[in-house]
């Protein structure tokens, strides 16, 4: 499932989800677009005042104050329409931006955890922040330069045109030079941008796992091939980066070509034409001027499709996330799942099975059903099938065979949304969020100060009201720190202040040291209260107090029955309890 990628836009999906997203701001996008065109337009009058003051020069005039004052009026003028248009542009491409960062966020919490996995978290990872900010980076710098410069110079064609249309003729000479260059370098950087993207999320995901798993990492003194993966992918992003390099170097070399061409033709025809008595030497000054101007904008626009193209293929990746299935938000008023309107907890599974790889089933035709308020552990060796089970029951994992039932509605029928809130899972790595110890509480549940005091004390996490602000408290990575046993009792709170009528504890509290077992095992059965609960047991004293235990091998329930039946009976279980108590 690993080779499952996030995917990525068509370039007509990418245009249609951006052109709508800006369609959302067209009053602030036509204002911009104006204002910046405004600003170009009264910059480039200035050689056209040049060419009127080399006309009067010629006819003996002796005042040059007035040019001076307007050549002034329209260089400042054009400044700060031009600032002003850039400014403009700016809001109005971080607010989209905005928006397509929080929709791409949004779909991928909408996304089964399976499909987040199989693809990898380093390619999310690297989709909502480096290609997030790599079109950031592009909306607050090449957007305004490369507008500025397709502004100035469609207006300096236009001026030369209004010169003499020879002059706009004799411009457009270097035009094929400058077409084929840049079809030559857009089909030539294109793949490299798409396929340079792909190896940085790889690299991403390999340096995220070699962190995440350090510990593993060290113990299995594995630093060096984690190293050496890193670097692979590491070599191949610079080998990327240097033939976009190499793109971009002859890129320049026809760009400079093609404005050689250019200026000969104009000064060719400005020779021609101001001998030939047809044009004044100003005019054909000015068009000289409007040419030479020509050089920055024409190799800003030019130059400015490189980054374009570079945030082309971010914003290719961003609305992959967008475009993937997710369920339709809820809107309030809207009517819930026929289940969801008076959930009791009742859990039914006929037959199911689910194999992660086509050459091994995790779930075997497992049966099982749990009563509403009915506690449920389920214990075997590793690998047995316990936390796919649960998974499977959480929706995390779809149903492959079979039918998974909660209050007598198959899984598949229920809103996602409506399921969630149904049913929360606890695994044994528990996520401590960012924020305050109350941020962290009021993540899936409206409860206020007291009813929180009244919860944690009622599953003896008092030490959390002792923090230095208490429930003020920053926590998180940068904020107090908290041991594993602490992080996990915060999360069994956090369950307990939920709404829901299903409790699946996946080894809750299996990082908890000797000396937090006992409380963590206290504070589990607190959370699940008087709710449906499975519990996926890492020690038999949780499973002792189970209403019953369901053994589990290979992906299938081998026993079934209460503590008292199963450890009197020869079997799995009974075999297990021995060995446990022997230590």
């Amino acid at each position: 499932m690993r080779d499952e990628k996030l995917p990525i836009a068509t370039r007509r999906d990418t245009a249609r989800g951006l052109l709508a997203a800006l369609g959302r701001r067209r009053a602030l996008a036509v204002f911009a677009v104006l204002t910046l065109c405004a600003g170009v337009g009264a910059a480039l009058v200035a050689p056209w005042i040049i060419g009127l003051m080399v006309d009067d020069i010629v006819a003996g005039g002796a005042s040059m104050l007035p040019f001076g004052l307007a050549l002034t009026a329209s260089i400042a003028a054009g400044a700060g329409l031009t600032w002003a248009g850039r400014v403009l542009l700016a809001r109005l491409g971080q607010g989209t931006i905005r928006e397509v960062r929080e929709a791409a966020f949004r779909t991928a919490l909408a996304q089964p955890t399976a499909r987040i996995e199989a693809a990898g978290t380093g390619d999310l990872v690297a989709r909502l922040s480096g290609d997030v900010r790599a079109v950031g980076q592009v909306v607050e710098e090449a957007l305004p330069a490369f507008l500025s410069a397709l502004f100035s110079i469609l207006l300096s064609l236009l001026g030369m045109g209004l010169m003499d249309w020879r002059f706009a003729l004799a411009a457009l000479v270097a035009a094929p030079i400058q077409v084929f260059a840049l079809r030559w370098f857009l089909r030539r950087s294109a793949p490299v941008y798409r396929e340079h993207r792909v190896v940085v999320a790889e690299r991403g995901q390999r340096t995220i796992e070699a962190v995440r798993g350090v510990d593993t990492v060290r113990a299995l003194r594995a630093e060096e091939r984690h190293l050496e993966r890193i670097a692979e992918a590491s070599d191949e992003a610079i080998a990327l980066e240097v033939r976009a390099t190499r793109v971009r170097n002859d890129f320049n070399v026809f760009l400079n070509g093609a404005e050689f061409v250019g200026l000969s033709a104009v000064l060719v025809v400005g020779y021609l034409l101001v001998t030939g008595g047809q044009v004044e030497l100003g005019a054909a000054t000015a068009a000289s001027l409007y040419f030479l101007g020509l050089f920055g904008p024409m190799g800003a626009v030019l130059f400015r499709v490189d980054e374009l193209q570079d945030a082309g293929a971010s914003l290719a990746r961003l609305f992959g996330v967008i475009g993937m299935p997710s369920p339709e938000p809820r809107e309030e008023g809207d009517l819930q799942s026929e289940a969801a309107v008076a959930r009791r907890g009742a859990i039914e599974v006929d037959r199911l099975g689910f194999a992660h790889r086509p050459d091994q089933r995790d779930l075997d035709a497992v049966s099982m059903s749990a009563a509403p308020g009915e506690r449920i552990a389920i214990v075997g060796a590793s690998g047995a099938g316990k936390t796919t089970l649960a998974r499977v029951l959480a929706g995390a994992l779809p149903v492959g065979e079979g039918v998974v039932r909660h209050d007598g509605v198959g899984i598949e029928h229920w809103h996602p949304h409506d399921l969630r809130d149904a049913v929360v899972m606890l695994s044994q790595e528990p996520h401590v969020f960012a924020g305050t110890v109350r941020d962290d509480l009021a993540l899936f549940s409206d409860a206020d100060d007291e009813r929180m005091k009244a919860v944690i004390t009622q599953l003896g996490a008092g030490w959390i009201l002792r923090l230095p602000d208490g429930l003020d408290t920053e926590i998180g990575e940068a904020g107090h720190p908290l041991t594993p046993g602490q992080s996990q009792h915060l999360a069994l709170v956090r369950v307990a202040l939920s709404a829901a009528s299903v409790v699946i504890l996946d080894e809750a509290t299996a990082e908890a040291g000797s000396a937090d077992s006992e409380v963590l095992d206290e504070a589990s059965s607190g959370a699940i209260g008087d709710r449906t609960g499975i519990v996926i047991a890492h020690r038999l004293s949780q499973a002792m107090t189970a209403d019953r235990i369901l053994v589990m091998s290979d992906g299938r329930v081998v026993q079934s029955g209460t503590h008292d039946d199963l450890v009197t009976t020869p079997g799995p279980y009974a075999e297990l309890w021995e060995a446990w108590t022997a230590w």
